[in-house]
């Protein structure tokens, strides 16, 4: 009765995160700075979005087509745990209800896991255009794409429950103390006071399958892109198949350079500081690098972005109409 009461008190408290830092000096000029890296990739990813849904071109190319929705979850992903984290670091309100973390972890493996599956779309629409180009057009069919969307999007939400329902089913009556600046699983385990080993081995088992199958689909794409690649004679063809590439793989090795050594490891294993680190990377650096690394370089972005800006270019100063001019006398 005594443990009940005790296991009620703690899921009704919550737990506490500590956050980046615990010095005030370090965290007056953390605050501006992840304030201004999470309005970039809040700016940057919706003007991806807007751009793909208001052009018809864009919109039916699976290439943009997968970046609308990569865009799109990597705004929820940054979202997810940013403005948290920066409440931290302006108010020093660190709690966060038990309800309230097990939705934060929920959302972020969901997130987590559609950025897997979408860069494994994206890379297997490579392979297609490069080495199946007389088929690419029915491959990768609008229905296709959207069928690869949704299931990206449907299988996360499934994972997601599965951690959920998994960590919901554990006892915390311990230290409430989270150290880091979102509920994340593995500090979860840690702060747990029931037998973790069982349910750590399958998530751990299942979170590998989830991460390295898309993984292993993008290194065996690119196989066979690289491949077919260095059989075309001209250097100038060459560069423009590698050129179309590029920005995918800057993005797979920004996601998965931080993710893999993070997360495939036992959970007695993580160090609170190299995981708050590394969490970074892949919560707001790479969210926020994404759409200047797809845009910077690509003109039908670029057009697309005339196009949109082109009503507010092309209107004058004052009143927005032309000026008719008057009559001599």
């Amino acid at each position: 009765m005594e443990k009940e009461n005790q296991e009620n008190q703690t899921h009704f408290a919550g737990f506490i995160l500590l956050g980046l830092s615990s010095s005030p000096a370090l965290q007056g000029l953390l605050f501006p700075l992840f304030l201004f890296m999470y309005l970039c990739s809040l700016l940057g990813n919706l003007l991806i979005i807007l751009l793909v849904f208001s052009n018809s071109s864009l919109f039916y190319a699976p290439m943009y087509f997968f970046l609308s929705h990569l865009s799109l979850a990597d705004l929820g992903f940054s979202s997810n745990t940013v403005p948290k984290m920066l409440q931290i670091l302006l108010s020093q309100v660190n709690t966060i209800s038990y309800s309230g973390c097990l939705t934060q972890m929920y959302f972020f493996v969901v997130f987590c896991t559609t950025d897997n599956f979408l860069l494994a779309s994206m890379a297997y629409d490579r392979y297609v255009a490069i080495c199946r180009p007389l088929h690419y057009v029915t491959v990768m069919s609008y229905k296709r794409c959207l069928l690869l969307a949704a299931g990206s999007w449907l299988l996360s939400f499934s994972q997601g429950l599965l951690y959920v329902f998994t960590i919901s089913r554990f006892n915390f009556c311990g230290s409430r103390e989270i150290s880091h600046f979102f509920c994340d699983l593995h500090p979860l385990l840690q702060l747990s006071c029931s037998d973790t080993s069982l349910a750590e081995t399958i998530l751990m088992f299942e979170g590998t399958a989830t991460m390295l199958g898309p993984l292993i689909l993008i290194f065996l794409s690119y196989v066979f892109i690289v491949s077919k690649i260095l059989k075309v004679p001209s250097a100038s063809g060459k560069y423009k198949a590698f050129s179309t590439c590029s920005a995918h793989l800057t993005t797979v090795a920004l996601f998965y350079g931080t993710l893999i050594g993070t997360y495939i490891r036992p959970s007695s294993t993580y160090s609170g500081s190299r995981l708050k680190v590394a969490s970074i990377f892949y919560t707001v650096v790479t969210p926020m690098l994404n759409p200047f690394i797809y845009s910077l370089r690509n003109s039908e972005i670029h057009n697309a972005m005339r196009r949109l800006l082109r009503p507010w270019l092309q209107r004058r100063p004052g009143t927005g109409e032309k000026r008719v001019s008057q009559p001599k006398t």
